[in-house]
């Protein structure tokens, strides 16, 4: 993070919020923006701070001259404002069109015009094949994004994004829920033993965001690379780290739930750099000139597979248990667990 910048974030309230502003602050940034509709959630947050070098803006992604108003002077801005619920958006799907596509083109927008020098939104492993609302409109956002970035010339705002699969312990994420229903004497509820999904730490997502504002040219998508297991051995690592007596039930698949996910398709990887820990997807570079396509094909895609929940390194109960013992949050609750508070 570059010190004495501006930094704005969009849904900054959040889990990714909150942690990345501490990041900023800790990095010697000017000054923090927060920008979000929750009133309430601001008021915890600028409470728990107490950093006169934070500043609460109350303004919703959908109003495009709240946005640019609040972006004067900001150096860099990491735009996380979504609606994310899967069950949510798919009986809602009209608003997550409204805050996910629209907000996002005014945030894009609204950086553009006022000069930022970077913008990364943050994406989903679920815009790849999305079948759901919440999966289709981050998809759009995608593509909203790599669409800005084709009209910035030289020096202009550099526009990126990230996607990421689930981050461990985020709010309303699936492992506090388990921690949850196990305090309460409830029965684990997983939805198919066989689902698997992608498993981040928040610092991971931490790092790949800010990877891609170091590093991000115009259009390009960052992945981090990340291991896998699935649901029913993640709710089993949980019952024993916490020796916790709680049986787990088989729900069946919620609205809009995949068996597995996709972080990178093939069409994608094929023109993607391979940086170690990261995918970086290049723009596709092709224009509407579609005639030289009817004789000029591509063999790349021959032999490439989708970078998915299931085929990456996949992780048993006990690297499982491992990994989530890496997360302060499930640390300090299993020690307490032990300690009988």
């Amino acid at each position: 993070m570059r010190q004495n910048s501006v930094i704005m974030i969009t849904g900054g309230t959040g889990s990714f919020g909150s942690t990345m502003a501490k990041v900023a602050l800790a990095e010697g940034c000017r000054e923090v923006r927060i920008f979000s509709r929750d009133e309430l959630k601001q008021h915890e947050m600028r409470v728990a701070f107490a950093d006169n070098r934070m500043k609460f803006i109350l303004g919703d992604v959908r109003n495009y001259s709240s946005v640019a108003e609040s972006m004067q002077g900001v150096d860099y801005v990491f735009h996380a404002a979504a609606l994310k619920q899967v069950p949510s958006c798919e009986y809602f799907p009209e608003e997550a069109v409204l805050t996910n596509v629209f907000g996002s083109k005014n945030v894009i927008d609204a950086a553009i015009k006022n000069g930022v020098k970077s913008i990364v939104c943050l994406g989903t492993d679920k815009a790849v094949y999305p079948i759901n609302a919440m999966g289709m409109t981050k998809a759009l956002m995608e593509k909203i994004a790599v669409s800005s970035s084709r009209n910035c010339g030289p020096g202009a705002t550099v526009v990126t994004c990230v996607r990421y699969g689930n981050v461990m312990y985020s709010r309303g994420s699936v492992i506090p829920h388990f921690i949850g229903q196990m305090k309460a004497g409830q029965d684990m509820t997983v939805t198919v033993p066989e689902m698997t999904r992608f498993m981040l730490s928040l610092r991971d997502a931490i790092d790949l965001v800010k990877y891609a504002m170091e590093n991000g040219e115009q259009g390009q998508i960052f992945i981090r690379k990340a291991p896998a297991c699935t649901v029913v051995d993640l709710a089993q690592a949980l019952k024993e780290l916490f020796n916790s007596p709680a049986k787990i039930r088989i729900i069946g698949v919620r609205h809009g739930e995949k068996m597995h996910e996709t972080l990178a398709n093939k069409e994608e990887l094929i023109r993607s750099i391979d940086k170690g820990l990261y995918y970086v997807i290049q723009p596709d570079g092709r224009d509407l000139n579609y005639e030289q396509y009817f004789t000029q094909g591509d063999t790349r895609e021959a032999g490439i597979q989708d970078y998915t929940s299931e085929n990456t390194t996949r992780l048993n109960v006990e690297q499982t248990k491992e990994l989530l013992m890496t997360l302060p949050e499930v640390r300090a609750q299993v020690e307490r667990a032990g300690d009988g508070k």
